[in-house]
């Protein structure tokens, strides 16, 4: 095995839990605004990778904080009803509560501390970072910085730090920092395997669970 981690720290969506069909909604809802064709859940799932602030200047030019705004009114009203967990998710929580664990990702910070309560998962991270809170995102260093520092392990060898995800985006945010870039899933919405380049790959939470449980 591995060094095992000191730290573990994870994306949120499609890593632990699932809201596309929220985002989708919110997504969709912005786009016929602007009178731009709908996207389907798997387009939103493959595209929807960078934080908003970043991504949408690009989808909706000069407009786009009107576009962010009826993104977040939608969101707001829907993303409660509709997250759950990933498979495989709340086995993996269990297996690594001897371990500091943080969640660093690109949805908006707010929005990502209600889901994570709203699954009952609040007690399980010391660090809960989503966009904007940090002067940039995932993938620049600052949200994984200051989600170290949340967690009071700011001084853990980056190798020794394992950073959890389900995008070639999560594995290049990951080796940015020097931590080890692990993968759930195969990628396919995002190039696949070859594009990600994980250190570490696994099919799903249960088999990172059964990797990472403590030996009696």
């Amino acid at each position: 095995m591995n060094a095992p981690p000191l730290v573990l720290l994870f994306d949120w969506d499609d890593t632990l839990a699932d809201n596309w069909e929220a985002i989708a909604a919110a997504l969709n809802a912005a786009l016929s605004a602007f009178g731009l064709p709908p996207w389907e859940v798997e387009e939103v799932r493959g595209r929807a990778r960078h934080s908003l602030r970043e991504s949408f200047p690009a989808f909706f030019g000069p407009e786009w904080e009107r576009a962010r705004t009826i993104f977040y009114d939608t969101l707001r009203r829907v993303h409660l009803e509709t997250v759950k967990p990933k498979p495989g998710a709340a086995a993996l929580l269990a297996a690594t509560a001897h371990l500091p664990r943080g969640v660093v990702s690109n949805k908006q910070g707010d929005l990502l501390r209600r889901e994570v309560a709203r699954l009952g998962w609040t007690e399980h991270f010391g660090a809960v970072v989503g966009a904007e809170d940090a002067p940039r995102d995932k993938p620049d260093p600052a949200p994984f910085t200051r989600a170290l520092a949340l967690l009071g392990r700011a001084d853990v060898p980056p190798s020794r730090v394992w950073y959890v995800g389900d995008t070639a985006l999560d594995m290049e945010a990951a080796r940015r920092m020097g931590f080890r870039a692990v993968l759930l899933g195969d990628a396919a919405h995002d190039g696949g395997l070859a594009r990600a380049a994980p250190d570490l790959h696994f099919a799903d939470g249960y088999a990172l669970a059964a990797y990472l449980q403590p030996r009696p």
